[in-house]
């Protein structure tokens, strides 16, 4: 019979173990090999999508407008002249403006959603309310329209539900300050909130705020020129009759002038410091920030001296800590008059939000990042400040390190814990990796930068600049120099925008 048709006779074989332990090794080694290799070249180790919340961006192509999602889909063809608004880019609501006469300085202009259907009908203008911070940075108030109807200004909000009727010759958000918005009707100003409730009645020559916290309240100016404070509860806090009030608060406390003199008042009537300064800067607490003969010192409300009137400027910092100018620099003092920090910097600020200093000189490029104990903790460029997030990035030595606000490094792993990519640097070039350190993008590239809430991550090689998404594939070769942007970002094919108040994307 031939050795090759032996039949089946059930009985089972013996395995040979040490054949069976050594094609096992083989098998290891062989997967070992394949796996050091995908991670050597890069791009063979999958990853995960990364989830993003669905949000809207104006899109500029081809000298036409339109909008874009988070994923990078047109959402409204780019077919109109001007730029689209997007008030809030979590919503489905888009200002767009139409038959422009620029010679005559007309316009139209409609709300629409996603579908290119007309949401907000009735009026002849649709327009966002434009309000700016103390940076000049642009933000719109929040789920209010304003509405124009025979040459008359209302209010509605995103649904389209009237707040104000179309009986205002002008509206218009309190700079700087939210839920503030500024009416007014037969030549006298008034002030409502955001769903129209009335805060003052329209008979003021002039409306201000105390501060970028409406909770503060706000200063009136009659027709006769008399000032007063009015609060957010529609509550007189300081009677209509003084010369001249600062737009400073602390502790309940106002700045007023009366009989051309200055004094510190609050709402019970008291009166402190009644002609003992010349201006004032801050409010804290007791203690009250003065300048007399354009220098600066500490004195509290009943007129104790903490720091001599002898700088060239002061700001509060925290609790009794002050900076101070004296001979073009800066450093750091206190009520007891000890000069914790020399003055050495060219400039010196504090971040209150997040609890330490950023000092710097003129004969270097790095920042002194200062902590609340006033010692250096770190020197370098400052990238980004997350304070959402808890963490910054800064440049030291050429590299880019994570940081939390108690100046502990962390890994991009620790903190981004959302994205499914990490940047990585490995013999000067950047690559990425996953969350368990594998390689996912070779290191091919001569900058790059994190992944960005929508998943996309900017990549650079030669001088330009492309784009690859949450799983690592390249969406477009570096191809754009971006020169004059000062944030390079990407939603997949589209980058943005040089204005960053209008937040759009383009592909120029």
């Amino acid at each position: 019979m031939s050795s090759r048709a032996r039949r089946y006779s059930g009985e089972k074989k013996k395995l040979n173990m040490k054949k069976v332990l050594a094609a096992i090794i083989a098998l290891a080694v062989v997967i070992m090999v394949i796996v050091g290799i995908s991670k050597s070249i890069g791009g063979g180790t999958k990853t995960e999508e990364k989830t993003v919340a669905n949000k809207y961006f104006a899109l500029y192509t081809n000298n036409k407008w339109g909008v874009i999602n988070s994923k990078g889909d047109t959402i409204i063809k780019p077919e109109y002249d001007e730029a689209i608004i997007i008030p809030n880019n979590t919503k489905d609501l888009f200002i767009c403006t139409y038959d422009v006469d620029y010679i005559e300085g007309s316009y139209k202009s409609k709300a629409i959603n996603s579908k290119g259907e007309e949401i907000i009908t009735g009026y002849d203008i649709v327009k966002p309310l434009e309000n700016y911070d103390s940076n000049n940075n642009l933000w719109y108030e929040d789920d209010v329209l304003l509405v124009s109807k025979d040459g008359k200004y209302g209010l509605v909000d995103f649904k389209g539900k009237e707040l104000l009727k179309c009986e205002y010759t002008s509206i218009e958000a309190l700079k700087g300050v939210r839920d503030s918005i500024l009416v007014a009707k037969d030549g006298k100003y008034g002030l409502v909130d955001h769903i129209g409730a009335t805060i003052i009645e329209p008979e003021y020559k002039e409306i201000k705020p105390v501060s970028d916290e409406y909770i503060n309240g706000y200063i009136v100016t009659d027709e006769n020129g008399k000032k007063g404070i009015v609060g957010h509860d529609k509550k007189t806090t300081i009677e209509v009759k003084y010369q001249e009030i600062k737009p400073i608060y602390g502790n309940g406390n106002y700045v007023v002038k009366e009989n051309g003199k200055w004094q510190i008042i609050n709402a019970d009537g008291t009166v402190y410091l009644k002609d003992k300064f010349d201006s004032v800067k801050s409010i804290n607490d007791e203690n009250v920030l003065i300048a007399n003969n354009k220098k600066y010192g500490v004195i509290t409300l009943n007129g104790d001296t903490k720091i001599s009137a002898k700088y060239q400027d002061m700001t509060h910092a925290f609790e009794d800590k002050y900076i101070f100018k004296e001979k073009g620099k800066y450093g750091v003092i206190d009520l007891q008059g000890n000069v914790i920090i020399k003055a050495e910097y060219d400039s010196l600020i504090y971040r209150s939000d997040v609890g330490f200093f950023e000092g710097n000189k003129s004969n270097s490029v790095d920042t002194d990042f200062i902590g609340n104990d006033f010692e250096v903790k770190l020197k370098g460029i400052l990238s980004e400040i997350n304070v959402s997030n808890g963490y910054m990035k800064i440049r030291v030595d050429d590299e880019y390190k994570y940081y939390n606000f108690k100046f502990e490094e962390k890994s991009n792993k620790e903190l981004l814990t959302g994205n499914t990519l990490f940047l990585d640097k490995k013999d000067g070039k950047y690559g990425y990796v996953n969350k368990d350190g594998n390689v996912v993008v070779n290191y091919i590239y001569d900058d790059a930068t994190e992944q960005n809430e929508f998943g996309y991550a900017s990549v650079k090689n030669n001088g330009m600049w492309g784009c690859i998404d949450s799983k690592g594939e390249l969406v477009i070769a570096p191809s754009y120099t971006l020169e004059n942007a000062s944030l390079v970002e990407f939603i997949n094919k589209w980058h943005r925008g040089e204005d960053l108040n209008l937040n759009y994307y383009t592909d120029k």
